[in-house]
C-alpha cells in the first residue's frame, strides 16, 4: 500500500509571499476603477480613474487568479503556518493603512473604511428610568 502524496504548500517561504503581495500591489496600481462622471456646463459624460483600495479579499482573489491559496497562511490554524506570521502581519498592516489613509483623505468612503477597520466611534447611551410619584391636591380652601 502506497502512502498518499504529501500535501505541499503553495507558497515556499515568506519571501515568496512578499513577492506575491508585490504583484498584487502592482496589479492594483495598474488597474484603477473607471468611474462614470459628468463635467462641464453641458454635463458631458467622462470616465475618471479612481485608485483601488487594498483589501484582504482582493489579495486572496489575486492569489486564486495566480493559482495560489493564501487564506490558510493568514488563518494559521493549529500553528501550521507560524513561520509566515511576520509577513502576514506586515501585509495586513499595509492593507489597513491604505484603507485608513484613503478614507481619511476622501479617496475611499470613510464610513466603510471605519467599519472595515473597527474604527467607529463608540458612545454610551444611558437611559435610566426613575419612578417619581407626585401627589397633587386640588380643591378650594375654605375659611374657618
Amino acid at each position: 500500500m502506497s502512502k498518499p502524496p504529501i500535501k505541499q504548500k503553495y507558497i515556499e517561504d515568506e519571501a515568496a509571499m512578499w513577492l506575491l503581495f508585490q504583484g498584487y500591489l502592482k496589479a492594483i496600481t495598474e488597474n484603477p476603477i473607471k468611474v462614470q462622471d459628468y463635467v462641464g456646463k453641458d454635463g458631458d459624460m467622462v470616465y475618471r480613474d479612481k485608485q483601488r483600495p487594498l483589501t484582504m479579499e482582493g489579495f486572496r482573489a489575486y492569489g486564486y487568479d495566480n493559482e495560489v491559496t493564501i487564506k490558510n497562511y493568514f488563518d494559521n490554524q493549529d500553528g501550521a503556518y507560524d513561520s509566515y506570521y511576520t509577513i502576514c502581519s506586515r501585509i495586513k498592516e499595509i492593507i489597513r493603512a491604505n484603507q485608513i489613509e484613503g478614507g481619511m483623505v476622501g479617496i475611499f468612503n470613510p464610513s466603510i473604511t471605519q467599519r472595515l477597520n473597527g474604527l467607529t466611534e463608540k458612545t454610551e447611551n444611558k437611559n435610566e428610568n426613575t419612578n417619581i410619584e407626585i401627589k397633587a391636591e386640588f380643591g378650594v380652601k375654605k375659611d374657618g
